[in-house]
């Protein structure tokens, strides 16, 4: 096998993404050879700007049979991502899925032991980490030279949606539309990148305020405060409700600070540990001297190709993942442990009570306003469709 045949399920606006890029060569290791959606017309869609250059199915079970892929792309809405990989994983398939990785850490538990016993390679698109900002921030704290970790505050705020976003489709921000609000939909990005650069809390306190500046069920403004094993504390913000947004990610360590916001890393850097002057200095005022660093930032890229090349590679000749696709279960508890803190109304600890998350969640699902259209008889359209 020279290239991977992949297949992408779901047409919505990140499945089309994905084939456009691939439909331009972006990947040389990947052959997009099949599409599939349950809705004609996102199909429509496909046959009208790329006529018959791939297969067009009307289901995953169809494009699978065909035998013309190897691998799958799960681009659908955030339930199916782990029900859909794991039928994939059984007929044999390697599986990229977009995130999140499921909706509640218990399935998608079930999603990565699929993926074990299925020996297959099995990525998330985690495109972020493709971004060098990132890629440098973590080798920073990986490598020692931030020193040992304080504290961490992120504050993104720059998702603003008006009202008319969310009046777009009946199932958007629902308990049983989306699963969630803020937390789910659009930061999925950041608390994985939060924990692959800074590590996993050992616990979570957290405040969420569902529909505080829209006509919405789930959560839309949000503040978490996190602890670390080695005493550290951390912060999260965000919203859908402000602007202007900010998106600005702090780390701190004993030998300094970095900054990442406007797409510019500052590290101040720190001579000596705070904690070694801390423990030496005599005079009654003082603190460490400390250097502005400039540190080399590669010029920014396409970060889904990269992602999409990653996982081809793993299959043709057994590449490491930038985005193992087990590891989207962590950004996830952090996201549950948020909204089931906010929920009881106390400490959580990682990691959670899945099966008391479970119930919490059905909760809601069962007065979600999505399942009352649904059950109204009017058209709750889901399928195919991704942010």
């Amino acid at each position: 096998m020279d290239k991977v045949r992949l297949g992408i399920v779901g047409l919505g606006n990140m499945g089309r993404y994905h084939v456009e890029y691939l439909m331009k060569g972006e990947v040389p290791e990947v052959e997009l050879t099949a599409v599939c959606d349950t809705a004609p017309a996102q199909l429509d869609w496909a046959r009208q700007n790329f006529g018959e250059a791939f297969r067009l199915f009307p289901d995953m079970d169809a494009m699978v049979a065909s035998g013309l892929v190897d691998a799958v792309l799960v681009a659908t809405p955030h339930y199916d991502h782990p029900v859909l990989a794991q039928r994939a994983f059984a007929r044999g398939l390697h599986v990229l899925i977009e995130k999140p990785a499921g909706v509640f850490t218990k399935e998608v538990r079930k999603m990565n032991e699929a993926a074990l016993a299925s020996g297959k390679v099995f990525g998330i698109m985690y495109n972020q980490r493709a971004n060098p900002l990132y890629q440098k921030l973590r080798d920073l704290v990986q490598s020692g030279e931030l020193g040992a970790l304080k504290r961490t505050n992120w504050i993104i705020t720059s998702w603003y949606r008006p009202q008319s976003y969310y009046n777009s489709g009946g199932w958007r921000a629902t308990w049983a539309g989306e699963g969630g609000g803020v937390l789910l939909n659009q930061d999925p990005h950041q608390l994985d990148l939060w924990q692959w650069t800074c590590g996993m809390p050992k616990r979570v306190r957290a405040f969420c305020y569902f529909g505080k500046y829209h006509d919405i069920e789930v959560e839309d403004d949000v503040t978490a405060f996190v602890e670390y094993e080695n005493g550290a504390t951390g912060v999260f913000v965000t919203s859908t409700g402000d602007a202007p947004g900010t998106n600005r990610f702090e780390v701190t360590g004993d030998m300094g600070k970095v900054v990442i916001e406007d797409e510019k890393m500052t590290f101040v850097r720190n001579r000596v540990s705070e904690r070694d002057f801390n423990r030496d200095f005599r005079g009654g005022f003082g603190e460490p001297e400390c250097w502005t660093c400039d540190v080399p930032i590669p010029k920014g890229c396409h970060q889904y190709p990269i992602v999409t090349g990653s996982f081809a590679r793993a299959i043709l000749n057994g590449s490491p993942l930038l985005a193992p696709g087990e590891e989207g279960i962590r950004g996830l508890s952090i996201s549950n442990a948020i909204h089931l803190s906010a929920w009881t109304d106390r400490w959580v600890d990682l990691p959670i009570d899945e099966d008391l998350y479970y119930e919490k969640l059905q909760e809601r699902i069962r007065n979600s306003t999505a399942r009352k259209v649904a059950s109204e008889g009017r058209t709750l359209d889901v399928k195919g469709t991704n942010k």
